[in-house]
């Protein structure tokens, strides 16, 4: 059994896992800003009835992100004790502007979120959900700050201690500011505000197949559909511009994502294949040719550099990105295909009377999940064999006092935890919808078409 690879198995399925959760939370956020700022707006009591249904679930979703987020960065000091040490003046500082800035001003305001109704006035509670919404995206903004200095460090230089070598910061704005930094970050908020607008499209879908809380589940239907319309849009100008910066920052990263072995040549696309690595070739593939240096660089006949352009132990495994970037980007372009299609029956006044369309809404809430998963996978696995781009691998990172036995076993115990809470959570979840929103909280003007 070995420990450095149960450590990274381990901390994949913790990360994977508690991913499920903050990008619900981002999303959902946003939406109940929207519901309830119509609410102050109208009156109209139906948007009362939405978002207070609304924040129970945001509640739950909170509580198990925090949850399963507290196991995922004990494993820095446990398993990747090198790398902690390496990161630690870069990390501390964003990791405490997270905890401090981002997180308190979420979970402190969530208290008046959730019960304070009739406790403070509406505009108090709507300033309540607006500072739970901004400090989950603040939140998040600190995350990608620190994995994005994973991706392209700037601002420190390596100083050199009795324990090893250690990164320092040099220029606070630089490290924050990376040059891939913006890209993550609004490519990532994208991918969150897609997955609480299907979460909620998918609830409101299956309610009106059920034929409960019609009048709630359509006025749920269009506010999370425009959200999905918009996030989805903006994720293509998001993705494209990250693709270019990743070009220019991690060059060995975009040759896997498109399997580009030569070592400088025009770069095809594949719409999809399967890469045979010791042959060089996307094999029971579609391409199109010279369309990613169209895409990089505005023509097809430019070069774009190949993995074969890098050492062997310096490239990352390439059939795995390539699968995972690609699902990504066909899951990607479904849900835009899919939030166009309810946009135009809604303007045709057909979109709540087609049932396949409303089933395949009520699945749709596993596309975004999907589209994140699979594109953090891109993310991390194309960085290999780096850990830090260019600083330290990841195989000089771990933890050596560590023994196989002693990882695995905390794997079978955070894996029989975790479907625990998951089991729970789906549970909870379930039950939530069942009910539907408050029976007391009666519609008493307004009419949603």
């Amino acid at each position: 059994m070995d420990p450095f690879f149960l450590s990274r198995l381990q901390f994949a399925l913790t990360i994977a896992f508690h991913y499920l959760f903050p990008p619900i939370s981002i999303g959902l956020g946003l939406l109940l800003v929207i519901m309830e700022g119509i609410y102050l707006k109208t009156k109209n009591k139906l948007y009362h009835q939405m978002t207070r249904f609304w924040v129970k679930i945001f509640g739950l979703v909170f509580a198990l992100g925090v949850a399963t987020g507290i196991v995922m960065e004990f494993q820095f000091g446990t398993n990747w004790s090198t790398y902690s040490r390496f990161v630690g003046d870069v990390f501390g500082s964003a990791l405490a502007a997270e905890g401090i800035f981002a997180f308190f001003l979420e979970s402190g305001f969530l208290a008046i979120l959730l019960f304070g109704w009739n406790k403070v006035k509406p505009r108090t509670h709507f300033l309540s959900t607006i500072m739970v919404c901004f400090g989950a995206h603040f939140s998040a903004v600190w995350i990608i700050v620190a994995n994005s200095w994973q991706q392209t460090p700037a601002g420190h230089h390596i100083v050199n201690t009795a324990l090893g070598t250690r990164a320092e910061i040099v220029d606070f704005w630089q490290m924050v500011l990376s040059p891939s930094t913006l890209d993550r970050l609004t490519h990532t908020l994208m991918g969150a505000w897609q997955t609480g607008a299907f979460f909620v499209i998918s609830v409101s879908a299956w309610y009106l197949l059920k034929r409960k809380h019609v009048e709630f589940a359509k006025a749920g239907i269009k506010i999370a559909l425009v959200l999905a319309v918009t996030a989805s849009m903006l994720q293509l100008v998001t993705g494209h511009s990250s693709a270019v910066t990743v070009s220019e920052t991690q060059p060995a990263k975009l040759a896997a994502m498109e399997a580009h072995y030569d070592e400088f040549a025009p770069a095809d696309l594949y719409l999809f294949g399967w890469v045979n690595n010791k042959q060089q070739k996307v094999q029971l593939s579609i391409r199109m040719p010279g369309m990613l240096s169209f895409l990089v660089h505005g023509k097809t006949s430019e070069p774009v550099k190949g993995l074969n352009a890098f050492p062997e132990d310096e490239r990352p495994p390439v059939n795995i990105v390539f699968q995972a970037y690609h699902i990504m980007v066909s899951t990607g372009l479904f849900l835009i295909l899919i939030s166009w299609t309810g946009l135009f029956l809604w303007w045709r006044g057909r979109l709540f009377n087609i049932r396949w369309l409303l089933w395949v809404y009520v699945f749709t809430v596993l596309g975004p999940q999907v589209a994140n998963q699979v594109g953090w996978m891109t993310a991390e696995i194309g960085r290999q064999p780096w850990i830090v781009y260019g600083l330290l691998k990841t195989d000089d990172a771990f933890s050596p006092v560590l023994n196989g036995g002693e990882v695995l076993t905390s794997i079978f115990m955070f894996g029989f935890i975790y479907f625990l809470l998951f089991a729970l959570f789906i549970f909870l979840l379930n039950q939530k919808i069942q009910h539907g929103p408050e029976v007391e909280e009666q519609i008493e003007e307004g009419h949603i078409a």
